[in-house]
C-alpha cells in the first residue's frame, strides 16, 4: 500500500518542530483575534473535516484565552450563591471558538474546526466556514445540505461536532441524561 501525502502530514503534526511552532505562535499572538487564512495549516485534518479547495470555503484562525473564565464581582446586594466570580466553564474551548467566529462572520456557516496550537495564554484554532449563498456550494452534492434553512446558525444551536461532544451526545446509552437535552433530563446530565 502506497502512503499518500496526507499520511505524512499527519505524522509530521504528531511531533511538530518546536522552534517553528514557537515562531508561528509569537506571530499569531501579535495578529488579530480573527484572521482569515488562504490555506489551512493542517491540510490533512481540514480535508478530513470536510474542507475543499474551492470558492465558498473560508478558513479563519481564531485565538481564545485559556484558564477559568472569571466573572466580575457584583457591586450590589446579592445572595451569596450568586457572588461566585469563578464558575466552571461547561463549554468546550473549540465550541467557544466556533461560536465567536459565527457571531463575527454572520454570512458564513461554521462547518468544523481543529486545534493548531496552544501556549500559556491562548488556544489557537482554525475554523472551516462555508458561504451557503455561493452557487458553487449550492451545486455541490456533498455540501448543499448546509444551504438549507435548517442548517442556519448550527454552531449556536450546538449542532457542530465539537458542540455535540461538549453536550455529551457522543454516547447513546438509555441512561444518558443529556438526551434529548440537559434541560429535558432535569439538569442531571453534564
Amino acid at each position: 500500500m502506497v502512503k499518500g501525502m496526507y499520511h505524512y502530514i499527519r505524522q509530521a503534526w504528531k511531533k511538530p518542530e518546536k522552534k517553528t511552532l514557537r515562531e508561528r505562535m509569537i506571530e499569531w499572538r501579535k495578529s488579530n483575534v480573527f484572521t482569515r487564512v488562504d490555506k489551512p495549516l493542517r491540510l490533512d485534518r481540514a480535508r478530513a473535516l470536510g474542507y475543499k479547495d474551492k470558492i465558498g470555503f473560508v478558513v479563519i484562525r481564531v485565538r481564545i484565552k485559556r484558564g477559568g473564565h472569571k466573572r466580575s464581582r457584583p457591586n450590589k446586594g446579592r445572595r451569596s450563591k450568586r457572588l461566585h466570580t469563578r464558575k466552571n466553564l461547561k463549554m468546550d474551548y473549540k465550541w467557544i471558538a466556533e461560536s465567536r467566529v459565527q457571531k463575527k462572520f454572520k454570512n458564513l456557516e461554521v462547518l468544523n474546526s481543529y486545534q493548531i496550537g496552544k501556549d500559556g495564554i491562548s488556544y489557537f484554532y482554525e475554523v472551516i466556514c462555508v458561504d451557503p449563498k455561493r452557487p458553487e456550494i449550492e451545486n455541490d452534492k456533498q455540501m448543499k445540505w448546509i444551504c438549507k434553512p435548517t442548517s442556519k446558525n448550527r454552531v449556536l444551536r450546538g449542532k457542530t461536532s465539537a458542540a455535540r461532544k461538549s453536550r455529551g451526545l457522543r454516547s447513546k446509552s438509555p441512561s444518558n441524561k443529556n438526551r434529548p437535552s440537559v434541560r429535558a433530563g432535569k439538569r442531571r446530565g453534564k
